[in-house]
């Protein structure tokens, strides 16, 4: 076990506390939450999904990877949706894929926290489509609370351009959060 190796991986997750969601603050939200504070939600709401949906899902694969999920944002920041218009195709994941390998380099975890990294970014599984779907609900769940506590205009926005999810139980909830937002 490398010790000082093992220290800067405990680092880059803990980093994820100082790393602000940047749509929130580019949209005048005052005190946004943190990427850290995004992943617990993700991983929640993940727990919650789990129970409600007719397929068995690993317990803890699903909230490993929903903890895993923006990780790699320890190093590369949160790049807001809006700006990634302006990047080349697959670009985001192509670099966080390589904030994650260097992360990982030379740890005992590095293969199967790839592997569940990879699972999510190809979206084949059950596992992956739950976690995508709780990350959107987080971050729909959080524009609304915004919305309602700093009555911000901004955020409307939002509502827009509906969004579909993989299961019909977070399209439930997402729909009755739309209606409440508008």
């Amino acid at each position: 076990m490398n010790i000082p190796s093992l220290l800067t991986l405990l680092q880059h997750g803990n980093q994820l506390k100082r790393t602000a969601r940047t749509g929130w603050v580019q949209r005048g939200v005052p005190n946004a939450e943190n990427v850290a504070a995004h992943s617990y939600g993700v991983i929640y709401i993940a727990m919650v999904l789990a129970e409600l949906i007719d397929e068995t899902v690993d317990m803890g694969r699903l909230l490993a990877m929903a903890a895993l999920h923006d990780l790699p944002e320890s190093r590369t920041t949160d790049i807001p949706t809006p700006a990634w218009r302006y990047l080349p195709p697959n670009i985001k994941t192509d670099v966080e894929r390589g904030a994650m390998q260097e992360m990982l380099t030379d740890m005992p975890v590095a293969e199967s926290w790839m592997a569940l990294w990879e699972e999510l970014h190809a979206a084949e599984t059950a596992v992956a489509r739950l976690v995508h779907d709780a990350d959107k609900l987080d971050m729909y769940l959080q524009a609304y609370l915004y919305q309602q506590q700093t009555g911000t205009q901004q955020l409307r926005g939002f509502w827009s351009n509906p969004h579909t999810f993989y299961f019909p139980q977070a399209q439930a909830i997402y729909d009755a959060l739309r209606q409440m937002a508008q």
